[in-house]
Order: structure tokens, then sequence, then C-alpha cells
């Protein structure tokens, strides 16, 4: 029997997760290769679902919790694109605020289920927006407190610890979104990450061009000891930092009597919710905000506070009626996020003229992981 390539992409929040699976599974795909992919989140109504969907893509996702601690369903869900798809590659893009990956997946994927999967080296994207000042952070002793009670990078030091975490146990590092940064910065954050991951390859790469990618096929496509770097975590520690992460995921029907532009509503709503979180110095993860309908989509997106929002797909087109799905992960009360996104909503639609309705919302704090496995070591 034919084993089928399983490749998990890992990363922080906004680190562009979706944007590379796209990439790769296109790739894949030009080789002659079936692919499917399976997302991750918190909870339902995943834009990057959506997003992945609507550009062809045979997608199923594992919501209510990290592919970790829902170890079943994403066996399951890999189960459902077999007998639909047949695919000769899957693809993972697990939650962003999760991390110990390799002890809980990989790991136990090599060993319970070896021969009916070949397990890709495990890559984890590089945010630079958060990365390069948590690691400037990791080598300055009493850091300045910065939005998030923290350090300068906005969150605190138990959510920064995940990122962190992240890092340890890639078995390598993609620096993405090189064509937004100087050389300079490149520079400072790959002798950052040499200094705090000595030989951990760091690839340089552009999910939104392609630059450096053929480096990344060529990574994926390696066989070896990869998949084996058990970290020493501290799940109090893991659970608090996440927990200090707002999470809302909403889906309205928007209705006007004239038609508006769609991306330019999708990048208000972003813009928008950006400077009414401002005020409260809760630093941004991630917002994203996909418009729906008859067959066009967009998608705007912002990955950090003091970051530009920007139109990532755009839809070119004029609507009367969208289904615009919200999601937002910001440190900060999910009570008070759902407020923020809520009037947001309302105020860019009365400016067009539009009616939001049919609204579905679910914002908590994430739960303490526990996962399905944990090995304490490599098999």
């Amino acid at each position: 029997m034919t084993t089928i390539r399983f490749i998990m992409l890992g990363g922080f929040l906004g680190a562009g997760k979706t944007t590379a699976m796209a990439r790769l599974a296109r790739h894949f795909m030009t080789q002659g290769r079936r692919v499917g992919i399976v997302t991750n989140d918190q909870a339902e109504d995943l834009v990057d679902t959506h997003t992945l969907r609507e550009q062809g893509f045979p997608v199923e996702e594992v919501a209510g919790a990290c592919f970790c601690c829902k170890f079943t369903d994403l066996i399951d869900k890999v189960g459902s694109l077999e007998t639909a798809q047949q695919p000769d590659v899957i693809l993972a893009e697990p939650v962003g605020s999760c991390t110990d990956l390799v002890a809980t997946v990989v790991q136990p994927l090599k060993d319970l289920y070896g021969a009916r999967f070949s397990v890709a080296p495990y890559p984890v994207l590089f945010k630079p927006s958060h990365g390069l000042k948590i690691l400037r952070e990791s080598l300055t002793p009493n850091p300045s407190p910065g939005k998030g009670g923290g350090g300068t990078s906005g969150f605190s030091p138990k959510a920064a610890y995940i990122f962190k975490k992240q890092l340890e146990e890639a078995d390598a590092i993609l620096l993405n979104r090189i064509d937004e940064l100087t050389p300079s910065q490149i520079d400072e954050i790959v002798g950052l990450v040499g200094k705090q991951h000595p030989g951990v390859p760091v690839l340089r790469v552009s999910a939104k061009t392609g630059a450096g990618f053929d480096a990344v096929h060529e990574l994926l496509n390696q066989q070896g000891a990869f998949g084996r770097k058990i970290l020493d975590i501290d799940y109090d520690v893991y659970a608090e930092g996440e927990a200090e992460l707002g999470w809302l995921n909403t889906s309205v029907r928007v209705s006007a009597a004239n038609a508006f532009d769609l991306d330019q509503f999708l990048l208000d709503v972003v813009t928008r919710l950006q400077g009414s979180l401002k005020g409260t110095g809760a630093e941004v993860a991630h917002l994203k905000a996909i418009g729906l309908w008859e067959g066009f989509f967009g998608v705007a997106n912002l990955v950090s506070s003091d970051g530009v929002a920007t139109l990532s797909l755009p839809s070119r087109c004029q609507v009367k009626e969208t289904d615009l799905i919200v999601n937002a992960r910001v440190a900060i009360d999910p009570a008070i996020l759902r407020e923020h996104v809520e009037k947001v909503i309302q105020t860019v639609c009365a400016e067009r003229g539009a009616q939001p309705a049919e609204a579905k919302t679910q914002s908590f704090r994430p739960g303490r992981p526990t996962p399905t496995h944990r090995y304490a070591a490599a098999t």
C-alpha cells in the first residue's frame, strides 16, 4: 500500500500558514499529485477553511481544540479526504497558538500510523512582526513592559513562551514575509535565531510571492530522522499563555439596497477594528475577514496592532449581499473583544446603508490543552 505524505506546517497566529498551504498545494497539484488539506481552530467558522475551499482545494476542518487534543478527529478528517479524494499528500495547518506538536501529533502519527503515512520534516513559519521583538526580548534582561503588560512585543512572557517553544521543536524555521523586510531586518532575525536555535536551518521565504519555496519543496521531500524534538515544556505556562488570548469567530449576513465594493468593505472592517482596539492597549495576534457571495470572495487581514491591514485575496466585485466571517485573536477579554467587533460591523454596514443579520458568534478563551497522546521520547 502506498503511504500518504503527511506535511504539517506550524507557526504563530498570523505567520502566513494559510497562504503557504495554498502555495504548497498548488505546487503538488502541478506535479500531478492529489492533495487534501486539514485546517484546525478552537471554534467553527474559520476564515482559513473558507479561503482554501474557495480556491478549489478539498478541505476538512478540525474544530473545538488543537490537533493534539483532537487527534482522533484529525485521523477521521484525513480518512474523509482519503475516501473522497484519494490524496497523495495531506497538508495540515494547526492552531497558531499551539505548540508541543512533535510529541502529540508527529510522534503518534509515526508510531501508530507508520504504515499509512510518511511524515515529512516539521517546518515552522516565523512571523517577523512579533517574532523579532520576542527574540530581542529573550536576550534582554528585564525588558520594559509593552502594550500587553509583558515585553515590548505586546504579549506577556507566557504568550511569548508559546512562540519560542514553536521554534524550539521545528526541524526548519521558515522566515516568512521577506518581501516585507529590509535586508538588515532579515540578517538580524537570522542571527537571533542562530543564537537561540543553533544548527536549525533557516529558510528565507515569502508565501505571498513564492520566493524561496524551491528550498521548502526540497526540505519537505527529505527522509530521515525528523520530527524528533520532544519539548521540555511547562503546560501551566503554556495554558496560561494561550488563555490570555481572546478568541472570536463571527459570521453574519450583510444586505444592502445598493451595491457596494466588497473589498473596501472588508478592509474597512479590519482597519476600523484595529483602531477600535488600539485604545484598549490589547495586542492583535491576527484579524481576518472574508466576504463570500455567489462564487466571489475576498479576504482582508491584519497580523499585529501596529501593522497595516491588507487585502490578501481581492474579490474585485460589487455586491448587495455578502456572508461576512470575522476571526479575531487578540490579547483581551473575549467579552470586550465581542463588543468591539459587533460595534465595528454595525458601523461599517451603516455607512453603506446595509443591514447585518443572522449573526452567529463564538467568543472565549482557549481551554487548557489536554493531548490525546503525548510521547515522552521519540520512537
